[in-house]
């Protein structure tokens, strides 16, 4: 990740401090040591453009677990006809 101090120039990302996986606070500092600005920035999570496909599996499994039995059995039954076709 690039950070750039209001100088123009190049910064580095000194520290960082994650309150959540979604949350990190980072201590950047410029580059051109005639500047010596030092900042603080955040980074945060916005939005999904795509989902993970780890995520629909995960999705998936917990909705199959919540599935009474019964309603599990008679799912694969319908997947095994759609495959032996």
């Amino acid at each position: 990740m690039r950070v750039t101090c209001k100088c123009g120039h190049k910064g580095r990302v000194r520290d960082s401090k994650a309150h959540s996986p979604d949350f990190v606070t980072l201590y950047c500092q410029c580059l051109d040591v005639s500047c010596g600005h030092t900042w603080v920035a955040t980074l945060a999570f916005d939005h999904t453009l795509s989902p993970s496909a780890k995520m629909v599996d995960r999705l998936l499994f917990d909705r199959l677990r919540e599935m009474p039995r019964a309603e599990q059995r008679d799912l694969f039954d319908q997947l095994g006809a759609q495959f032996l076709r």
